[in-house]
């Protein structure tokens, strides 16, 4: 009996380490890729900061932006392997209808992903960007930074991108009955303090930030309210005929 446990735990270990290979792989191979045609990636980035002048303040620097630049950029070309490789790992020890809710997790989470970094590079970085811009006097000129526009936009952009998951956390906790639309209701006026709270922390050190991403997840958040009444109530149904 411990023989096969011992077996099962160094077959579970090796597969770990094949999918931790080939996902480590893949952000490699992608991140080079990136860096082959950082040029292209260098015009759709300073795309939302258009007109604006960049500089990097020591030798290393740009440098190092490109690099940081490549890696994440190979980090979200690489994404759908990585989750392939989740999959792969933990398909065998699911039950059918767990494999049907991850699938849809994995592929709703990508979609409310990209949904949120572009509305992150569409909206918010230009409002954002224009704001500061709008705040200069005639006698400072506004000279950026490239690695730090950089970690700006690489902030808000995965920030946006997370906090769009908050419909499918709810979509799932709702599923699995651990959560309730009056559950969601009683506690609105906490949730709204954590939205600003989460907000505050996830995005740059600026209102205007804030306030960009504090609006939408107040939106996600009804909506999210919403479609939970409709799966309750659709429950509540096939309860009643069943």
């Amino acid at each position: 009996m411990q023989e096969d446990m011992k077996q099962t735990i160094v077959e579970h270990l090796t597969e770990l380490r094949k999918r931790i290979i080939i996902s480590v792989l893949a952000v490699i191979i992608t991140s080079v890729l990136s860096y082959i045609y950082i040029d292209t990636l260098l015009d759709f980035i300073v795309q939302p900061a258009s007109g604006l002048e960049f500089i990097y303040l020591s030798p290393p620097e740009l440098f190092l932006a490109y690099l940081e630049i490549s890696f994440i950029t190979g980090m979200i070309l690489a994404s759908p392997v990585i989750l392939l490789q989740i999959w792969i790992f933990i398909k065998p020890g699911l039950k059918k209808h767990e494999r049907k809710y991850l699938l849809f997790a994995l592929f709703m989470g990508m979609i409310f992903f990209l949904i949120g970094a572009s509305f992150a590079y569409y909206m918010v970085i230009p409002l954002a960007i224009n704001f500061f811009v709008a705040m200069s006097v005639q006698q400072i000129e506004p000279l950026f930074s490239f690695a730090n526009y950089i970690r700006f936009i690489s902030s808000l952009l995965l920030s946006f991108g997370l906090v769009f998951q908050l419909p499918l956390f709810i979509i799932l906790l709702s599923q699995l009955n651990l959560i309730t639309p009056k559950t969601l209701k009683k506690y609105r006026k906490f949730v709204v303090l954590l939205i600003f709270v989460v907000a505050a922390i996830l995005t740059p050190p600026d209102i205007v930030s804030q306030v960009l991403m504090a609006g939408p997840m107040l939106v996600l958040y009804e909506f999210s309210v919403i479609i939970s009444s409709i799966i309750y109530r659709r429950k509540r149904k096939k309860a009643v005929e069943g």
